[in-house]
């Protein structure tokens, strides 16, 4: 395990980037975001997520907004940027497209400078607190962050938040994926298993309708590779609550390169990253991230769910246990 700095934030936060290896699969994470910045396998030379070596890249309004960060306190949109919860009405900064408010916005956690808790070779722990009201959300709240590499190779990603006054949580992490060295994701073959799908209207919000994949482009209970055809930023419904760790998603590079997804929540987000610009920013290993550089797998709660009472709850009481596991296995074929 190495501790190095990372430059700072643009309010002068020092930042940290932690790298861990336990011979068969290394990562580096940031403070900054709890963001995982680089994921490699031993033997091969490149990283299968995207990320940079340079600190200005990471922040908000930058190259690489969210790339590897946990999105929160709500990740994903609530609708207009406001929500009825426990006879009140919350308001929230209006940050996404169309006015929405998208992943806790510029004081989310992909923007907070995390605590190191513990670290070892092949563990690390960061931990973060939210003041009451910070946000639009009510309770003062702590998050936590375990990154953990097994045998296999494996990365567990595990979150934990609590709070001492009822409030809204919806945490994913917001990696981008190319297993392999092109500058698509093009040629991958992903599975999803999900019977159904949330459509999105034009803002990317959910229409409300819970749509059968059944005979749809977005049937990818099959293995089928991936096309500049495929247009994706919506969440794919693995069930109605949180269950034990479970595999959902199979996503592998035409070389037989594979990741294979386990978690224990009811959604997967799957984003095309089409919006990125076509000039691209470089990131690792020279290459330049443009349009469908790489594919965001994040596990999390259905979006909107407080502007849609059928969908899952995303409630939070003081006392509840609050926890996400999400495990990326890796293998080759």
């Amino acid at each position: 395990m190495t501790r190095t700095p990372f430059g700072t934030t643009a309010t002068g936060e020092a930042v940290e980037r932690i790298a861990l290896n336990n011979g068969t699969i290394s990562i580096a994470v940031l403070t900054h975001g709890a963001t995982l910045q680089d994921l490699r396998l031993a033997g091969l030379d490149r990283s299968l997520t995207l990320g940079s070596p340079e600190p200005s890249d990471y922040g908000d309004n930058a190259p690489l907004q969210y790339f590897g960060s946990i999105a929160g306190p709500v990740a994903n949109r609530i609708a207009n940027a406001t929500c009825a919860f426990d006879g009140q009405r919350l308001a929230f900064e209006a940050n996404g497209a169309g006015g929405h408010h998208l992943h806790g916005g510029a004081t989310g956690l992909s923007y907070k400078v995390w605590r190191v808790q513990s670290a070892s070779d092949t563990a690390l722990t960061l931990v973060t607190d939210v003041p009451d009201g910070e946000g639009g959300l009510p309770g003062n709240r702590r998050f936590e962050v375990d990154f953990t590499l097994g045998e296999g190779p494996t990365l567990t990603l595990r979150l934990r938040a609590s709070t001492d006054a009822p409030t809204l949580v919806n945490l994913a992490n917001h990696s981008y994926w190319n297993l392999s060295d092109a500058d698509t994701f093009h040629g991958h073959t992903l599975q999803v298993a999900a019977d159904h799908v949330l459509p999105v209207d034009e803002s990317a919000l959910p229409t409300g309708e819970v749509r059968p994949v059944e005979g749809t482009e977005m049937d990818f209970r099959t293995p089928r590779a991936l096309t500049e055809h495929d247009v994706l930023d919506n969440n794919f419904c693995l069930g109605r609550e949180r269950v034990a760790l479970r595999p959902v998603a199979t996503l592998s590079a035409p070389d037989g390169l594979t990741m294979t997804i386990e978690t224990t929540e009811p959604g997967l987000q799957v984003y095309d990253a089409r919006h990125l610009p076509a000039s691209g920013t470089e990131g690792h290993d020279g290459h330049r991230y443009g349009p469908r550089a790489g594919l965001a797998l994040e596990a999390q709660f259905w979006p909107d769910a407080p502007s849609n009472p059928s969908f899952p709850d995303i409630r939070l009481d003081p006392g509840q246990d609050w926890e996400q596991v999400t495990r990326f296995r890796f293998s080759r074929t």
